[in-house]
């Protein structure tokens, strides 16, 4: 890969497989990256590098993900690469020509998450002086990024699995809006406990 390959396939090599990779390569280039963003900058980090056995099992992951909408959850410890991880899925699929917004959960406090993920209209609270859209709907048409989400009280968590079930938001005051959103999150916790 780090010799200019675009990507590999495995073999059997299946039509799906074959037909996505085609897809992408063949997407523009400037229509790869964020929006805003230069197509020669390189950001440090955000390259997955490694050749483990583990880490062809995250790659292949990706791949496998990255064209669907469906809803990915990355589990492991602080400081392993779950944002970049995030960031290769949005890459790789359908989605990267929309923005790529994260959000780090647990530095945002309790009373204000609600307004930070949903938004807000104005005059909703003291102190909502002008509408906010929100996190959702800054990402709209592109993906969420909600890092440690396992940080969250369960009233928040409870709100989240909501939007993206019924794939609508209400911001704080206001009514509901549909959601066209893909949700990454990622957590150092073990959720299922």
């Amino acid at each position: 890969m780090r010799l200019g390959a675009f990507d590999h396939l495995t073999k059997p090599v299946g039509r799906d497989d074959l037909s996505s990779l085609l897809r992408r390569m063949t997407r523009p280039r400037v229509a790869s990256r964020e929006a805003g963003r230069p197509e020669d900058e390189d950001t440090p980090g955000d390259d997955l590098i490694g050749s483990s056995a583990g880490m062809r099992i995250v790659q292949k992951t990706i791949g496998l993900v990255a064209d669907t909408d469906t809803t990915v959850l990355i589990t492991g410890e602080t400081g392993t690469g779950k944002e970049v991880v995030a960031r290769t899925i949005h890459r790789a699929g359908a989605r990267s020509v929309g923005p790529f917004v994260a959000l780090n959960c647990a530095a945002i406090p309790t009373d204000l998450l609600e307004s930070e993920l949903f938004g807000h209209v104005k005059g909703a609270f003291t102190g909502a002086v002008a509408e906010r859209k929100g996190a959702f709907r800054d990402a709209d048409g592109g993906t969420l990024f909600l890092d440690e989400i396992g940080d969250m009280d369960l009233v928040m968590q409870a709100k989240i699995l909501r939007a993206i079930q019924e794939r609508v938001v209400t911001p704080v005051g206001g009514r509901s809006q549909p959601l066209d959103v893909r949700i990454i999150a990622a957590t150092h916790r073990d959720l299922a406990t």
